[in-house]
């Protein structure tokens, strides 16, 4: 079933003492669908088209965050082990919020650890700004000199589930019980 909901921009900062950020549903307002091209961290490039067919796990978030995306990472993995061979009905997609220093090639380094099955897509940054835009999620450059080049990044830290259309189902939250989501995707899997 699709809920016809649509992220809200009423959100709070994440990263280094200003907490995760958490998306609320808003369910008066219209659906959405995702709608992206970015590349991915083996040099292609991806459209929200190429996963048609499957439930895409979509996850903003960035290579030098120090333990919201590090952590939703491990989870989503975890998500995926369990899933066992359902796991292929669905993509895990890590959309960066810092283009400027998650390159495709730098996503190749980071993405790979927490899972094979997980892809990272980055673009120049007017894409990622059109893509976080049309998953109405929020991502702020943050100045602080105890970074890595002196800024970190604040941003939506849920997860957001797509239909095999492409349509928006749902939010889980980067810290949810893993088998909770489990549990949720093989309902939806076998539906």
């Amino acid at each position: 079933m699709v809920v016809t909901a649509a992220v809200s921009a009423t959100l709070w900062m994440t990263e280094r003492n200003q907490g995760p950020v958490a998306a609320r549903v808003d369910p008066e307002a219209e659906s959405f669908t995702a709608d992206f091209e970015l590349t991915d961290h083996t040099g292609m490039v991806q459209t929200d088209e190429d996963f048609r067919g499957r439930w895409m796990l979509v996850f903003f978030g960035f290579a030098n965050c120090p333990d919201v995306c590090p952590m939703g990472l491990a989870t989503i993995a975890q998500v995926m082990d369990e899933l066992g061979t359902q796991g292929s009905a669905v993509q895990p997609l890590f959309i960066t919020v810092d283009p400027e220093r998650d390159t495709p090639s730098a996503l190749a380094n980071y993405v790979p650890q927490f899972g094979q099955g997980i892809l990272g897509l980055s673009g120049p940054p007017d894409q990622i700004e059109r893509t976080a835009e049309t998953f109405k999620i929020y991502y702020q450059k943050i100045e602080e000199a105890s970074a890595p080049d002196g800024y970190t990044m604040g941003h939506t830290s849920s997860f957001l589930l797509f239909d095999p259309e492409g349509e928006f189902v749902r939010i889980y939250e980067y810290d949810e019980e893993p088998g909770l989501i489990v549990t949720d995707l093989r309902e939806r899997i076998g539906a």
